[in-house]
């Protein structure tokens, strides 16, 4: 048996292992990601009826087996239909370029940061005033057409900015507001609302229309509650709720300036590389 075994493994090449690894993280992603959507449930059912059709072949029931045949046939293209938008949302993930916006990866790190710090400040006065508030920062994903239902602006991000836009008597407090790079770009713009009913029936409009933006791109959102306060975050289809600032203050920094740094690093390797390729 241990001869059997030794000469097996004497058998496998580097490209197998290979192989197998890229198997093995590509299945697990695909659970990770059916974990993340509203398929999860769906896809535990059609693991049983795997099941059972394989049970129904190995027991020769003939008529069940061709039943089941059919049943999965028809049940991948309803996948593709009833499920068009994560496919949809996980394929935009897939080809994304890189891992921050072009639109600030030029950015100094002192604008990053003031950046940073105006957006929290203005969060802090929303959430002690109760002011209710949507602001959704562009990732690799253009929003053009949320733009386009909006106001365009294109203005510098500040505290007074901020303020005059989600002020309850402000025309273009009620929507959201695009922030391409360091600036505001447009006020007033529609998001599109999520249909899922998992996160139950109290949450208000604007954190459906910050989940379903995070749904269809990889925008990052902050919401405040005009009823308590409350600071959540939307980002890759998750919503997370009632932040305190600090967590908040870190999710940016990791946004603007982290990745910032990693790009840079990626960018002088590169063209390191480059150079010593000539």
């Amino acid at each position: 048996m241990a001869d059997k075994i030794t000469g097996l493994l004497m058998t496998v090449k580097i490209t197998d292992i290979i192989d197998i690894i890229i198997v093995a993280y590509l299945i697990y992603k695909l659970f990770d990601f059916i974990k993340k959507t509203r398929a999860h449930q769906l896809f535990r059912g059609v693991f049983l009826v795997i099941v059972i059709f394989f049970i129904s072949q190995l027991l020769q029931l003939n008529l069940l087996n061709w039943l089941l045949r059919s049943l999965l046939t028809v049940g991948v293209i309803a996948v593709v239909i009833l499920f068009q938008p994560e496919i949809r949302r996980a394929l935009e993930h897939i080809g994304r370029r890189g891992v921050i916006p072009a639109q600030f990866r030029d950015v100094g790190n002192e604008e990053l940061y003031k950046t940073v710090n105006t957006l929290v400040d203005a969060v802090e006065d929303f959430s002690n005033m109760k002011t209710g508030a949507l602001m959704a920062i562009e990732g690799e994903t253009m929003l053009t057409d949320i733009i386009e239902t909006g106001v365009t602006i294109d203005a510098e991000l500040s505290d007074r900015l901020l303020g005059n836009i989600f002020y309850e008597g402000s025309p273009l407090h009620d929507g959201a507001l695009i922030i391409r790079g360091i600036r505001a770009y447009a006020a007033s713009c529609v998001l599109p609302l999520t249909n899922r009913n998992s996160f139950g029936s109290n949450l208000g409009t604007r954190h459906r229309a910050a989940l379903g933006l995070s749904e269809v791109s990889d925008a990052f959102v902050i919401v405040v509650s005009e009823e308590t306060g409350a600071i959540s975050v939307a980002q890759n289809g998750e919503l997370k709720r009632y932040l305190d600032l600090k967590t908040l203050e870190k999710m940016l920094l990791d946004l603007y300036i982290t990745t910032n740094k990693e790009e840079d690093i990626f960018s002088k390797l590169f063209k390191g590389g480059m150079k010593s390729g000539k």
